[in-house]
């Protein structure tokens, strides 16, 4: 019995490796044959690929065909359309040459009128000609009448400088004298004095802050000063032309009175002393009232005396 086991057991052992031998067999067939179909999806999926990429590049050519194709029809209307144009084009230079040949008809028969036309021209140029050879004659002549008198008138201009001249100096004595009477007469005056060819009134003296209308001692003032022009005026030629311009000045500071500014202000001053001249016997043909605002001062300081100064009128004794 314990022989019959040991026989089965050695038998059972000498099978095994044949067992083993099929099974390995078996396993290298199996995977030879999974190698197979892993290499056969590798060929196929790359014979798909290049068919795919066949197949889109067929698919872009389409398209590109198509386009052609699209840009063709686009081409052969928008020739179709041009060849139309052309046609209109031609039937109206056809219509235009009809024109220009009627118009060309009627040109040459103006043309004809006007080469008659400059035949009768022609003759009358040659009937001027003559004519302006007559009037160059007659225009030598009056043109040495024309330097004689140029000659005459630039003499008459040289009198009436030297007579000017003549009469310039002569209201320059008046002017002296006047302002050597007015000195002599107001000399011992506040406020008054002469510069240069000026009479100088601060604005105190004649009239209150602010105000147009002359105050007493500026009315007595004014009536001195007329009374002394009064008596130089009577010493004046009629023919020397003079005038008494009379100037009103403010200074820059802002006014507060009646007056919307100092050029109302200046003006009304200057007037208001015109009119009382004119009503002490002065001439108003030769007197001239002026405003002149702040805009001509003798200071330029900001100081109250500055302002003072700036204030003021002033007379002088001028030609017209």
């Amino acid at each position: 019995m314990a022989r019959r086991s040991r026989r089965s057991i050695r038998s059972e052992l000498n099978a095994w490796p044949g067992y083993v031998d099929a099974l390995s067999t078996l396993l290298m067939v199996i995977i030879f044959v999974l190698l197979v179909f892993v290499l056969g999806q590798a060929f196929l999926s790359v014979a798909l690929n290049k068919r795919q990429q066949a197949l889109n590049q067929l698919e872009h050519e389409v398209a590109r065909l198509g386009q052609m194709l699209s840009l063709e029809h686009s081409h052969t209307t928008a020739l179709q359309n041009e060849v139309a144009s052309l046609h209109k084009a031609h039937d109206a230079d056809v219509a235009t040459a009809t024109s220009l040949t009627a118009q060309l008809n009627q040109q040459t028969s103006e043309r004809d009128s006007a080469q008659a036309r400059t035949t009768a021209l022609d003759e009358q140029v040659a009937q001027l000609n003559a004519q302006l050879a007559a009037l160059s004659t007659v225009l030598e002549a009056t043109e040495d009448t024309v330097h004689d008198r140029d000659r005459q008138i630039s003499n008459l201009g040289m009198q009436l400088n030297v007579a000017l001249a003549k009469k310039v100096e002569q209201l320059q004595q008046y002017r002296s004298e006047f302002f050597g009477r007015l000195r002599s007469v107001m000399q011992d005056h506040k406020g008054v004095q002469i510069v240069g060819d000026r009479f100088v009134f601060q604005s105190e003296v004649l009239f209150p802050p602010g105000g147009a209308d002359l105050s007493p001692e500026g009315v007595q003032e004014i009536r001195v000063l007329a009374k002394t022009l009064r008596q130089v005026a009577q010493q004046i030629p009629a023919d020397v032309p003079w005038i008494l311009r009379v100037d009103g000045h403010a200074d820059r500071q802002p006014i507060h009175s009646a007056f919307p500014s100092n050029w109302e202000l200046s003006s009304a001053r200057a007037i208001t002393v015109v009119k009382l001249l004119i009503a002490e016997g002065i001439d108003p043909h030769h007197l001239a009232a002026t405003g002149f605002s702040d805009y001509q001062p003798l200071d330029k300081g900001t100081t109250p005396e500055a302002f003072a100064r700036n204030r003021r009128i002033e007379f002088r004794l001028t030609d017209r």
